[in-house]
């Protein structure tokens, strides 16, 4: 079953599995067609700094950059930063990296900046951005290795090197925020949109 109103698929600009199944599961049919855009480029000649700001830019970009190739489609965009006080993390290249991440994130109290953007005809339509703060446990090197070798090659695939929705969840003591917000889309807000441009059925 479908609550989605348009004759054609809402097009989630995002190679994500985890949004794209947040989606269905809402009873939204998407497609997917994954933004081939710089962000660091885009986010240095910005010069913004502030996580909220970045992603709620890069989410705009990516939405926009497929809109803009999709003419009359709703395109959403998505994107998230970490930041650990000043400084902000990117995807770890390797698992030697992300065991790096692990390292300087253990004991600490880090942020997720969520941002979620709707476009339309190459013109940002809607943005938001979401918080979520996460502490994770004072963590060994032997359990960090532990958790690396049960995980695998996909703790790079998120910039914290962990999906919540998996065995990066043994790594926290304590979560303040949205579920949806922790893995990357601001859904309920996103919902609220499209219901306002009456094109979800309920």
């Amino acid at each position: 079953m479908t609550v989605w109103r348009e004759r054609q698929p809402l097009i989630l600009a995002s190679q994500s599995a985890v949004r794209k199944s947040l989606l269905v599961n809402a009873g939204i049919a998407v497609e997917t067609v994954p933004a081939d855009i710089d962000e660091r480029k885009i986010q240095q000649g910005s010069g913004l700094t502030d996580p909220g700001q970045v992603a709620a830019l890069l989410a705009a970009e990516k939405a926009k950059f497929i809109s803009a190739k999709h003419p009359e489609r709703y395109v959403v965009g998505a994107d998230q930063t970490l930041a650990l006080g000043e400084r902000l993390f990117s995807k770890p290249a390797d698992l030697a990296a992300a065991t790096a991440h692990i390292k300087t994130l253990s004991g600490q109290t880090h942020t997720l900046h969520s941002a979620v953007s709707v476009a339309k005809d190459g013109t940002a339509l809607f943005s938001h951005v979401s918080v979520a703060r996460m502490t994770m446990r004072s963590l060994t090197d032997s359990e960090i290795a532990a958790y690396i070798g049960e995980a695998g090659a996909a703790v790079t695939s998120s910039v914290g090197a962990y999906q919540l929705e998996r065995t990066g969840v043994h790594l926290f003591e304590r979560i303040e925020g949205d579920h949806f917000t922790i893995l990357g889309l601001p859904l309920l807000p996103l919902l609220g949109f499209l219901r306002s441009r009456n094109l979800l059925a309920v």
